[in-house]
């Protein structure tokens, strides 16, 4: 008992752990969005060609690429001599519910990669989509593949046709997306949240019952614990709304059409077709995935033009396989090695023109 009541009282006076460590300066700003371009912590200058550009999802934070030293994967390619950047789409007000698709994805993510490959004086880009942020990243690349040097997709849905939750969930009759953004303007993060809770209503309380073990138990309740447990539920819990017209879009266009697969969808008034993705493609899934089951992020690799596909498939789910003990070792060298890979070709390739 008394060693339950001291773990309380170390998690009670713990300090909210500080996030986003790595060091960064803001290469590019405007309206509430920011291009953040990071520094090995070691200070070891970037040693490849081509940068990577990650795209993070706009409903949450990009921070959980840079959770904490040690589990932030901005910080292990940094140090592993890449030039990275990420993209931070910051928090739309109120003034921003006009905001479209086109303005996003196009403009917004456009001007980003011309950034980026201006600051490191490169041609193209490595670019990675985290979940909604490869659906964007993938739009992009069909449209306006000219700086996008290879993609990688990380449990990124692409495919809206199937029979998940939220597919079935937005195709309903009852579900009106107009009424909602006409009421709100932008869509409350509230809302986005409590729908991905719904999802897995088992997931707090199993949350609240490890946490519950390790305060009695015992068993590595300590520092490092607290801060990456406590930095994840930080993440978790600081969500963004979304705006209006984007929300329409994804509604409409992509989970009730499903445009992407049917290859209808349009940016900026070009064709947007998987099949128009020609670049060396990285697609990965992840067995546990309720939120983008495999189902929805496979398509990609099935449909795109690119000759060069990779699929790869792992244990884990939606945020865990990215920020757990074992992404270090699981997931992180199986992006940069396929990323070494192509740089080599992409170089050479440059070389030879």
């Amino acid at each position: 008992m008394l060693k339950t009541l001291s773990n309380l009282v170390k998690l009670v006076r713990h300090p909210s752990p500080e996030v986003g460590r790595t060091p960064h300066v803001v290469v590019h700003a405007e309206n509430k969005w920011r291009l953040l371009r990071f520094s090995a912590p070691s200070g070891r200058p970037p040693s490849r060609r081509l940068p990577l550009l990650l795209v993070p999802s706009m409903i949450n934070r990009w921070y959980v690429l840079d959770l904490l030293p040690g589990k932030s994967l901005v910080e292990w390619l940094a140090e592993k001599g890449w030039d990275v950047y990420v993209v931070d789409w910051g928090t739309p007000g109120p003034e921003d519910r006009h905001l479209t698709f086109d303005d996003v994805v196009g403009r917004y993510l456009g001007r980003a990669l011309r950034r980026t490959c201006e600051k490191s004086d490169s041609p193209a880009a490595h670019v990675l989509g985290y979940c909604m942020g490869g659906t964007l990243a993938t739009i992009h690349a069909a449209a306006f593949p000219d700086r996008v040097a290879s993609l990688t997709t990380l449990a990124a849905p692409v495919a809206f046709g199937d029979d998940g939750i939220l597919a079935t969930w937005t195709r309903s009759p009852a579900f009106d997306p107009d009424a909602l953004v006409d009421a709100h303007g932008n869509v409350p993060w509230p809302l986005l949240q409590a729908s991905f809770l719904m999802l897995r209503p088992t997931l707090t309380p199993s949350k609240l019952a490890f946490l519950a073990d390790k305060l009695v138990t015992g068993r590595g309740f300590d520092e490092a614990f607290l801060d990456s447990f406590l930095a994840k539920e930080k993440w978790a819990n600081d969500n963004v709304d979304l705006p209006g017209e984007v929300f329409r879009t994804w509604i409409r266009a992509l989970y009730r059409e499903d445009q992407l697969v049917r290859g209808t969808f349009r940016l900026l008034g070009r064709p947007a077709r998987l099949e128009d993705v020609t670049m060396p493609l990285h697609v990965l899934s992840f067995e546990h995935d309720y939120i983008v089951p495999k189902e929805s992020a496979a398509p990609l690799a099935e449909r795109a033009g690119s000759r060069d596909i990779t699929h790869t498939h792992l244990p884990g789910g939606h945020v865990a396989a990215v920020v757990s003990e074992s992404a270090k070792d699981r997931l992180w060298p199986k992006l940069e090695s396929w990323w070494v890979t192509h740089d080599r070709a992409l170089r050479a390739v440059s070389a030879a023109e």
